[in-house]
């Protein structure tokens, strides 16, 4: 896929928020990179969506009202940018994203930001299926050590490499901030 960025594509910053204690994930760089996606997107004019997870389970720390809802600083939407809320895994399901998008015009998305094996490829897969062009900027998603069901610890990175490795595969096109930086210049 070429990245020829242009109005018909659209950046997705999915649950960019404080609930989550980014040192302790795969990826250190993610908050960084994701940072430069949104000044070189932001200076280029192209269509840009923040997704925010607002959680219905009790005691979450993405619940509404609680700090850990928050978007992080500096991926907070500026001048009149748009926030999707969400309470389940894809941004698509549950929220007008999709309309928003055809609206737009979109017909590719360019989504990084928390966390790669839940909420950044739930959503690459569904953007796929609903027929979007779809790009997912690994070096700017993370993601967590995990339990599997036999009760063994599964590295973050080992879930990150799998979960981009399985999207580039079938669902995205997978790429570094560095390529998106390029294309945008």
């Amino acid at each position: 896929m070429t990245l020829d960025f242009d109005a018909r594509t659209a950046l997705i910053p999915i649950d960019v928020q404080q609930g989550f204690d980014l040192p302790a994930s795969s990826n250190p760089a993610m908050e960084a990179n994701g940072l430069r996606l949104l000044s070189a997107w932001r200076a280029a004019g192209l269509p840009l969506i923040h997704v925010r997870h607002d959680s219905v389970k009790p005691g979450s720390p993405f619940t509404p009202g609680q700090p850990g809802n928050t978007l992080r600083p500096g991926f907070e939407p500026v001048r009149r940018e748009p926030l999707v809320t969400k309470s389940v895994n894809a941004a698509f399901i549950g929220t007008d994203l999709d309309l928003r998008l055809r609206r737009l015009g979109v017909e590719r998305v360019v989504l990084f930001g928390l966390t790669t094996d839940m909420c950044v490829s739930t959503t690459a897969r569904v953007a796929a299926n609903l027929g979007y062009r779809t790009v997912v900027v690994g070096d700017a998603t993370a993601c967590f050590d995990l339990v599997d069901a036999e009760g063994r610890s599964i590295r973050a990175a080992e879930l990150h490499r799998a979960h981009l490795a399985t999207l580039h595969v079938e669902f995205a096109t997978v790429v570094t901030t560095d390529a998106v930086l390029a294309a945008l210049a």
